[in-house]
């Protein structure tokens, strides 16, 4: 009797314990309102997250949008599931610690409408503008830029001032710059619209091409316009024919390269040798191969696949000259179908 006593008053203690706890921290009362059924509660989550300055809000929130942060019904706990293979990985949003499991039969997930997640989104852009990540800074001003807002220009302004890297600072004044576009003045938008001119972000010239339809009836503004526009679009065929020029000069490098060496080989061996495209994609697949053993060393991997390529190529070159090319020389001909039943025996005809 008094053991049942003792164990119904401490049941009853661990809710109040929790909700200790939950006080305690600013975080886990949030997460608690995610787990509500109405969405007017898990907006504002969304909203107590981001005015947090805590490290599991980011991570938190990109669950949450890409639907897989869920909660488990016996103990309440919230989780980030991933899949690994079959089965998925959990990660406690709160203590960050990793279990398995088969399925999420016994996990409920936290859902959400339209609204929360264009709420998210915007929530996920204002944390991404002051991460350490460049890229992610980054990316963030490129969402911002997509849907600007008053909140949004204010936010821009603050992140402007702190940030030091020059591609996100030109990224954050482009943004501030196309918001000029919506001044009731007509100089700022003349400005604005003149130092837009030789920016290649695709928000500006979409902004730009809605601009000179709307200004139809101001001769000014719609003459501002275009001729920035012009200016954009002169840019990207500079930059196309550029692209270009180099992807023909690399392409066309591997086209010489292939013939000096059909060449040497014929002036030299006096062989046809219609395999030497295999060769070149054997040296090819080598680097490949070896760019995935060292997925974290990417940089490092091309110069141990330079010369692997190579040294593959090399040996399967000697392997068919030493078993087949050794029998036909002085016959070119004959090399020449030899070599071209080495090119196609790995792989059907057709």
């Amino acid at each position: 009797m008094i053991l049942a006593w003792i164990l119904n008053a401490w049941l009853s203690l661990l809710p109040c314990a929790f909700a200790a706890d939950v006080q305690e921290d600013p975080f886990a009362a949030a997460l608690e309102l995610l787990k509500d059924a109405s969405f007017i509660k898990k907006a504002e989550a969304v909203e107590k997250l981001q005015s947090l300055n805590d490290p599991r809000t980011l991570p938190t929130l990109r669950a949450l949008l890409q639907d897989e942060l869920h909660y488990r019904a016996s103990d309440r706990r919230l989780f980030i599931a991933q899949p690994r293979g079959e089965a998925f990985e959990l990660s406690d949003v709160l203590s960050g610690e990793v279990e398995h499991a088969d399925g999420k039969d016994k996990l409920k997930k936290v859902i959400i409408n339209n609204q929360l997640r264009l709420t998210l989104r915007g929530a996920i852009a204002r944390l991404s503008l002051f991460h350490d990540d460049t890229a992610v800074r980054l990316k963030a001003v490129h969402e911002i830029t997509s849907d600007l807002d008053e909140s949004s220009r204010a936010l821009l302004h603050i992140a402007l001032a702190k940030e030091s890297d020059t591609g996100v600072r030109e990224a954050m004044q482009t943004g501030l710059t196309l918001m000029e576009l919506d001044s009731p003045d007509p100089g700022t938008r003349l400005t604005a619209i003149e130092s837009l001119k030789s920016s290649l972000n695709p928000a500006v010239r979409n902004r730009l091409t809605a601009l000179l339809h709307a200004q139809a009836q101001d001769r000014q503004m719609h003459t501002a316009a275009q001729r920035a526009l012009s200016a954009i679009e002169f840019q990207l065929q500079i930059h196309g024919l550029i692209e270009t020029i180099f992807f023909g000069l690399s392409l066309g490098s591997v086209l010489v390269l292939a013939a000096i060496g059909l060449a040497i080989t014929f002036g030299v061996m006096g062989v046809i040798n219609m395999a030497h495209g295999e060769l070149i994609m054997l040296g090819a697949y080598t680097t490949y191969v070896i760019q995935q053993l060292m997925p974290a060393h990417l940089n490092l991997s091309l110069f141990v696949a330079i010369p692997a390529a190579f040294l593959v190529a090399g040996l399967v070159g000697i392997a068919i000259e030493r078993s087949i090319i050794r029998f036909l020389y002085g016959r070119p001909l004959e090399t020449l179908l030899a070599t071209f039943g080495i090119d196609r025996s790995p792989r059907p005809l057709g």
